[in-house]
């Protein structure tokens, strides 16, 4: 099966209806999403796609990204971009095979297709009998378009897996960031366009831009022997390879085992009769090191260490929310040492190019001005998957002199509700624990609930910041209704998180001293009175309100703790 010209991968219509075909479908206007069967896949699928079309239909300048906008290439054309590149796509053969080594591993020994999900249970779990919540036997055979997204999904993911097992361009479990469109209907294409670079943003500084050729092995590790890395100088650096290679990246070893018969895949749940059901794999594949930047991860660096390689931004536990956004979306290597993903700090260029062609008179979709930002990836911990997420955001843009503001606003709404957060998970142990700071046992879901209360806000709250920067004459302090907007819904969310936290439940297990007391010293910090409070006055002041509670608020929480 070739991966360019095979109808293998599954897309949705306007209508609702999944349809298999090929990659260059995503040209068809009806085509509006693609329909995976997995997440991890779903996300993986859309790697693919822009990897392919970044490959094939590089734009020289944002000029021809803007034409590609408005006119995009018919399922024809978008065919022909593909078909030179036909040769690294061949999932099967006697010749290189896609993202498989070159070598046959005739002397490794087979093991199951499912060594190919991220969140199967390894070797251990499996001779431990300690896969309780992840079994095994739910992959024993895939039909090949799955078997060839599994390898996909575990070559640009690839975890650690100990001695030997490469881990992936990006470290293991990294997070994915791409720019959406926010109109509901809007096509696959511009789904996949917005978040398509142009061949200098690509181009590391010091590296040479070479049109990709389908036998570079500096794009396509698998077009050559295999880069063993069972001894130093081995390792696989940026400058020595091409610079669409992160959208290609090959750090493990596998070689798909095809069999033909009738056969159910266990993934998409359709029956075929050309399956995978063993796999070989082997250690010490590529071993990427040095100061590799994917462009569609973020990235923190520590700006003490300048010299030091950045370090892609992974999965935590307890999902991504708005405390994360600033890192995700507003490049600061020099205070906090956020990095966001080349395609999230391009998106700004585009808005302002077409701005510039709207003044010329071009007529042009609203598509650029309402943009979401879509973060996914797996949460590790070494190489156990703990969940997977996958969340939208908005994602909004100013003018490049307003960058600057834009970012120290954000950074002071988001410090806000991470102190508000914390002094609510203390006072919540204050009235649950006579000694609080010896109380053991994670309170992080504390933290979380208030986040999600508070979401809906921040995100209003922002655009309020955008608008305010996009003004014909921007101010330059915090806009005073925003900003208090903000602190009144954070300190109203803080004290209904403090009483269904501490007030709840049956009165003959609480100490109501104690919780008064916890009450009134979160009070005293909202109310700016307590010595800890610094940040909540400065953040009035900044913000130009008074920290004087309203009456009837007041009298609300005095009702509800009576």
């Amino acid at each position: 099966m070739n991966l360019i010209s095979a109808p293998w991968l599954p897309f949705l219509t306007r209508e609702g209806a999944t349809v298999y075909r090929p990659p260059c479908a995503v040209a068809d206007p009806e085509v509006v999403d693609l329909s995976l069967p997995r997440a991890d896949f779903q996300g993986a699928a859309y790697q693919f796609l822009l990897g392919l079309i970044q490959t094939a239909l590089p734009p020289q300048d944002h000029g021809e990204w803007l034409d590609r906008f408005i006119e995009p290439p018919s399922l024809e054309e978008l065919e022909g971009a593909f078909k030179p590149f036909k040769d690294a796509f061949e999932l099967e053969g006697d010749g290189p095979r896609f993202m498989q080594d070159m070598d046959p591993l005739d002397d490794v020994k087979e093991a199951t297709v499912s060594g190919l999900l991220i969140d199967a249970p390894g070797a251990n779990g499996i001779k431990n009998n300690t896969d309780f919540f992840v079994k095994r036997g739910r992959a024993e055979a895939m039909c090949e378009d799955c078997a060839a997204l599994a390898l996909f999904t575990m070559q640009i993911n690839a975890p650690a897996g100990g001695a030997g097992i490469r881990v992936g361009l990006r470290g293991g479990g990294p997070l994915t960031t791409l720019v959406l469109p926010e109109a509901a209907d809007a096509s696959l294409w511009s789904r996949l366009w917005l978040n398509v670079l142009t061949s200098k943003a690509l181009t590391r500084s010091g590296q040479t831009w070479q049109a990709p050729r389908s036998d570079d092995e500096s794009l396509f590790l698998w077009m050559a022997q295999t880069r063993v890395s069972d001894k130093k100088g081995t390792e696989v650096l940026p400058d020595d390879m091409h610079p669409l290679h992160p959208y290609w990246s090959m750090p493990r070893r596998f070689r798909l085992l095809f069999e033909d018969g009738s056969c159910h895949c266990d993934i998409c749940g359709r029956e075929t009769t050309h399956a995978v059901r063993r796999i070989r794999a082997k250690k010490q594949g590529a071993n990427y090191d040095g100061p590799w930047l994917h462009p569609l991860t973020p990235y923190r660096r520590d700006p003490k260490k300048p010299n030091e390689p950045p370090l892609s931004t992974k999965g935590q536990p307890g999902g991504l929310g708005y405390q994360h956004w600033p890192n995700l979306v507003l490049h600061d290597p020099d205070t906090s040492g956020a990095l966001p993903a080349g395609v999230v700090q391009d998106f700004a260029k585009k808005v302002m190019l077409v701005d510039e062609e709207r003044r010329a008179g071009e007529d042009l979709s609203a598509l650029l001005k309402h943009a979401r930002l879509w973060a996914f990836g797996y949460d590790m911990d070494n190489m156990k998957p703990r969940g997977w997420y996958s969340v939208e955001m908005p994602l909004v843009a100013v003018p490049p002199a307003q960058q600057e503001r834009l970012r120290d606003w954000v950074q002071r709404f988001t410090e806000l509700a991470r102190q508000v957060a914390w002094m609510v998970r203390t006072q919540v142990k204050n009235a649950w624990f006579a000694r609080p700071s010896e109380a053991k046992g994670d309170m992080s879901h504390i933290d979380q609930q208030f986040y999600d209360a508070t979401q809906s806000a921040f995100y209003q709250a922002l655009l309020g910041l955008q608008q305010a920067l996009q003004s014909p004459e921007p101010t330059a302090h915090m806009p005073s209704g925003v900003a208090e907007r903000w602190f009144r819904t954070l300190r109203r969310q803080a004290l209904a998180q403090f009483e269904t936290q501490a007030l709840s439940g049956a009165l003959e297990a609480m100490d109501l001293q104690r919780a008064t007391a916890a009450h009134r010293q979160l009070l005293n910090f909202l109310g700016g009175h307590s010595k800890g409070s610094k940040v909540i006055r400065q953040f009035a002041a900044d913000g130009g309100f008074a920290l004087k509670q309203p009456a009837a608020e007041a009298v609300a929480n005095k009702e509800g703790m009576s």
